[in-house]
């Protein structure tokens, strides 16, 4: 095989072909970093790994190949090996800043966020460069997140916005901050200010749009957004955004149109194609918003959110025998999903089909979903079966998480004197109608065989009375 060495991938190209004829071929040591911050960047540990040792074998006193060899150390958890070669590197080189950056990532790594933090100011001041100075301010901002410091972190992020305007990424950081600190005029005012100097950001003027999202200034929002895309006209997230707005002041039509472009300008994407569906709902053009949920389903099938608007489009129209054919797939595809089987549950249950949707609900409670109606739903389906001691179980589940609750009350008093146990029927019933008379509905409804009971029917007479 001839090289040629315009080729800047020679280095690279020799150095995988020595490995595999097992040749000695000879590289400098900026070769080597190069070569090993290729495969670092791409994953390939090994192949770093074996680089690393052959640069060493060649060039035993690189500062930075045993940079490289601390880096290793640190991706697989070997902190004292690392500590070891920086206390080594630090005698040789005690003003090498690279030497500290690597000492606070394994501080980092063991969770000592301040020690890192304070090594990291030390690096500060050994370096000599902007650009460096900028990605160790990043660093710290990132050690200060770590601590839920969030506005000491705002602080770093925004000088290395001041090292370099094209720091999207302190940018997003920044939002991030002031968002967690639920300060969004602070971040407008931020935006604003980094705007009058950057008036072209399109990045700035989409985090912009979703602060006055955020706090309900729809006008100020879509015009963030229009600046957005004037300053970048296929910038998809800025129609994305502008789209949600215009949902928000109920202009789906302009809204669609906005979803569109994002369909033009990329691959579809499910989110758009969803906004769609439920912008021509909203329209009364079913054909399209069927299709476009249909569509939704198609480009990314483990969307939940898919699934639901499609079944409850067909709820909606009572075609409940279509609502149940699509959550059914949509269990097919996530059976671990608890949104799909609270759903699976109603819909069986406006069908009748009473063993589904108690088995609907089972699952849901099994999936953590301890919200009362699943609770209560499954209790009446199952005394609706008959099965009163599954019901009775599951009621007192329910108690658990809503203790003194008259509706599981009433159910137990109603399930325990129709099993013949009065002692608990009459101590439950009796505790309902101290929680909430105006339930006591629950008991003829559920249980119309009791209501001619006598002993039933004083209980709910005589604590009627005492009351008023």
């Amino acid at each position: 095989m001839q090289y040629s060495h315009d080729d800047e991938n020679f280095p690279l190209t020799r150095f995988e072909s020595m490995l595999k004829t097992n040749d000695i071929l000879f590289f400098d040591s900026n070769e080597f970093e190069n070569i090993i911050h290729h495969y670092l960047e791409n994953g390939k540990i090994a192949l770093a790994k074996r680089a690393i040792k052959l640069g060493l074998e060649q060039h035993p006193t690189s500062i930075n190949l045993r940079l490289f060899q601390v880096e290793i150390l640190v991706i697989e958890n070997k902190f004292p090996e690392a500590n070891d070669i920086l206390e080594m590197l630090h005698n040789l080189e005690p003003l090498n800043e690279e030497i500290y950056i690597q000492k606070a990532n394994v501080l980092s790594k063991q969770d000592e966020h301040q020690k890192a933090i304070d090594t990291l100011l030390i690096a500060l001041d050994l370096s000599t460069t902007p650009q460096d100075d900028g990605d160790l301010y990043a660093l710290i901002g990132m050690e200060y997140l770590f601590l839920d410091q969030f506005e000491n972190a705002i602080i770093y992020f925004k000088k290395c916005l001041e090292t370099d305007t094209t720091d999207y990424s302190a940018l997003h950081n920044i939002v991030y901050c002031y968002d967690f600190l639920n300060k969004n005029e602070e971040a407008i005012e931020y935006l604003n200010n980094f705007l009058d100097k950057n008036p072209y950001c399109e990045v700035a003027w989409h985090q912009l749009g979703r602060q006055y999202f955020a706090i309900k200034e729809y006008g100020k929002a879509n015009a963030s957004f229009d600046f957005a895309i004037i300053s970048d006209d296929t910038f998809v997230g800025a129609y994305i955004e502008k789209g949600k707005v215009l949902e928000k002041v109920k202009n789906y039509e302009e809204a669609i149109e906005n979803y569109k472009v994002t369909l033009a300008l990329e691959d579809p994407t499910s989110f758009a194609l969803l906004r769609m569906g439920h912008c021509y709902s909203k329209l009364g053009q079913d054909d399209l918003a069927i299709q476009f949920f249909t569509k939704t389903v198609e480009e990314d099938p483990l969307l939940d959110k898919g699934w639901i608007a499609i079944t409850k489009f067909y709820m909606k129209h009572l075609n409940y025998q279509k609502a149940l054919y699509y959550i059914k797939r949509a269990v097919n595809i996530d059976g671990d999903n608890v949104l799909y089987w609270k759903l699976y549950a109603t819909v069986n249950k406006r069908l009748n089909f009473l063993e589904e949707a108690e088995r609907g609900y089972k699952r849901t409670i099994e999936l953590g979903n301890y919200e009362l109606d699943t609770w209560i739903c499954r209790a009446d389906i199952l005394i609706a079966l008959g099965e009163y001691e599954g019901a009775i179980y599951n009621l007192i589940q329910a108690s658990e998480f809503y203790p003194e609750n008259a509706e599981i009350e009433y159910r137990l008093g109603g399930l325990y004197f129709t099993t013949h146990q009065t002692d608990e029927g009459r101590f439950h019933l009796k505790n309902a109608m101290r929680l909430n008379k105006d339930y006591n509905f629950i008991v003829p409804e559920l249980f119309p065989k009791l209501d001619n009971k006598p002993m039933v029917r004083a209980i709910i007479s005589d604590t009627k009375k005492a009351s008023n």
